[in-house]
């Protein structure tokens, strides 16, 4: 439970289905609302900015990488706040000196050690992928793009 991150109430399983019961965002995700503005001003992305991380280091606390942040997994609440929302690529580890070697989530939010197939300390990558998302709300694109992957790896 924190007030940057989605809440999940309940999960409900039948034969065909599993059904998530989470908190409902009625602002949508962060990345429609910085495409309806174009770019955020500074003071709006500060303070999303500030949710974000605040989010990050509770999960960084409960030994949480979410491996996945991106304006598209972040949620905004009816007093548009942001929430950190699909976990799932999401992983655990034992100490925060643990590393991991699985590389997950979107190419231009990875950090460069995820990118080149190096161990990862999970708290540096998610970290890294919020400076990303920051640089989006406050530019309107992406500092690393290219349709071609191999290009954007590079």
């Amino acid at each position: 439970k924190h007030p940057s991150i989605v809440q999940l109430y309940e999960i409900v399983e039948t034969d065909d289905e599993i059904y998530l019961i989470m908190e409902y965002c009625n602002g949508g995700e962060l990345f429609d609302y910085i495409v309806s503005k174009q770019r955020l001003r500074e003071r709006e992305a500060w303070r999303f900015y500030q949710d974000l991380l605040s989010g990050i280091e509770y999960l960084s606390k409960a030994l949480v990488c979410h491996r996945d942040l991106k304006p598209e997994n972040l949620l905004l609440d009816y007093n548009k706040s942001i929430k950190i929302a699909d976990f799932g690529l999401s992983n655990v580890y034992s100490d925060k000196n643990d590393t991991l070697k699985t590389a997950w989530g979107s190419p231009c939010y990875a950090a460069p050690e995820m990118i080149e197939g190096k161990r990862y300390n999970g708290l540096s990558v998610d970290i890294w992928s919020s400076g990303v998302v920051l640089y989006a709300m406050i530019w309107g694109y992406l500092p690393f793009e290219d349709p071609v992957t191999a290009k954007l790896y590079k």
